[in-house]
């Protein structure tokens, strides 16, 4: 059997994913982007397909949905909880919780959801906060007995009855991908990133003892972003002089955390490219960042704050929007649902009232009596874990107030948290997909396609 036609049955594909060296992984992964169906138009590597698409099995599928953001265990979470007698050492409980994916998360947080299209419909994978600890443990148990295609069924929740797409033009597609992504016969992966956990969890932290930071709006004049009274020329804990290298912008916050955040998506769309590589089949990463686009293409619940609330705009600019008529409508992801069931909940309004029941919201995810940090061994590695965390200190007031203050001004200035994007943002997709043998047997060497592969 060719190598570019690997047997696709459940107990064939198993033993192939056993036996697939990881090394080999790593050294013949590539994009491989032709399959079966496509037409690649213009310039010296034009070729249309003779062969019609030709669907990943669910085997297949499965794997790589499980390669994407599969829960395989707990994470250790061995940090410094408490300051001890080291100052300024502690903060360990900016863990979010203690469930670990395929990918690695800032915090353990999971904030990316993944989402699965393909010629019989579109699907949302459920992330680990999406279950109950005892479903959890039953996940882990599946993961690490190998039973893919079980968790691929307790994973996803159909979203579409049809393959669901942006529409293929600017600014929403880019040129060179009209032809060959997304298209009939390939398993297309969207993730996408949940930025408001990651944020306030964060913000909890940053303006905690062990790091008391302060951060100015560099949109506003460089004025503290709400936090004012807690700067330490105010009699607060909060180093507001830019000589104590505690001192950080809204713009280079919501920078930083966009790449923390996309860090999680890169390693899942690693994964997928390295398991497409174990299975014998194509793929390709590719840029999907519209800002919108695929949010509103997947169903989720937009708004459309006016562009002078989104950018914050003084009144003389207000003005000479409304007059020139460019006070457009901005569309902001804030939320998905289907049948009536909320799927992903932002830590924002509209999902709660204000933001401060979004900074409660988080802090009780941990500290509540179901919360990671609280729930006696629900959903930890620890050997005794009412006593681990027993010893996990709370946030202090003055940190929780800071973070409220913070939100509160964020959302108040640009009708959105974060100020740059909203809730959710989009940066790469994945495409899985056969390979069509005859177009890589007319232009390329054996061995830049055929090894390993």
């Amino acid at each position: 059997m060719s190598k570019l036609d690997p047997d696709t049955s459940s107990t064939a594909l198993h033993e192939r994913l056993r036996g697939y060296s990881l090394l080999d992984a790593l050294t013949y992964r590539r994009s491989r982007r032709f399959a079966p169906g496509m037409t690649l138009n213009g310039g010296p590597l034009a070729y249309a397909s003779t062969r019609p698409p030709e669907p990943l099995s669910r085997s297949e599928e499965a794997a790589l949905a499980f390669a994407a953001c599969g829960v395989t265990g707990y994470a250790l979470g061995e940090l410094p909880y408490d300051t001890g007698n080291v100052p300024e050492a502690g903060g360990g409980n900016i863990m979010k919780q203690f469930i670990g994916r395929t990918a690695p998360s800032a915090d353990a947080l999971h904030a990316v959801t993944v989402f699965v299209l393909n010629d019989d419909g579109s699907w949302m994978l459920r992330r680990p906060q999406d279950f109950t600890a005892a479903e959890v443990a039953e996940l882990v148990a599946d993961a690490q007995t190998g039973k893919v295609e079980e968790l691929y069924e307790r994973t996803r929740v159909r979203i579409a009855g049809q393959r669901l797409d942006v529409p293929r033009e600017l600014p929403y597609l880019p040129p060179f991908n009209k032809w060959s992504a997304n298209v009939a016969g390939s398993t297309y992966f969207i993730p996408v990133n949940e930025i408001t956990g990651l944020y306030i969890n964060v913000l909890l932290s940053a303006f905690g003892s062990d790091f008391n930071y302060f951060v100015v709006d560099d949109r506003n004049g460089f004025k503290p972003a709400g936090i004012g009274r807690f700067a330490r020329s105010k009699g607060g804990p909060l180093h507001d002089d830019p000589r104590d290298g505690r001192f950080m912008t809204v713009s280079y916050v919501e920078s930083w955390l966009f790449e923390l955040a996309a860090v999680e998506l890169g390693a899942v769309v690693q994964n997928l490219g390295l398991m497409a590589q174990a299975l014998g089949v194509g793929g390709f990463p590719h840029f999907a960042g519209h800002p919108f686009g695929w949010t509103q293409a997947l169903g989720f619940r937009m708004e459309q704050p006016p562009l002078s609330k989104v950018v914050a705009a003084g009144p003389l600019m207000r003005t000479g929007l409304k007059l020139l008529r460019k006070n457009i409508p901005v569309p902001t992801a804030v939320g998905l649902e289907r049948d009536g069931k909320v799927l992903i909940k932002p830590y924002s309004p509209p999902y709660y009232a204000t933001m401060r029941d979004a900074v409660m919201g988080v802090v009780e995810s941990k500290y509540s009596a179901r919360g990671a940090f609280r729930d006696a061994d629900a959903a930890t590695a620890w050997r005794d874990a009412t006593a681990v965390q027993a010893g996990i200190p709370e946030y202090s007031q003055t940190a929780i107030e800071a973070t409220v203050a913070y939100c509160e001004y964020v959302y108040g200035r640009h009708g959105r948290f974060p100020a740059a994007c909203g809730p959710f943002r989009t940066c790469l997709a994945y495409q899985a997909h056969r390979l069509d043998k005859a177009f890589y047997d007319r232009f390329y060497r054996p061995e830049a396609v055929g090894v390993g592969a």
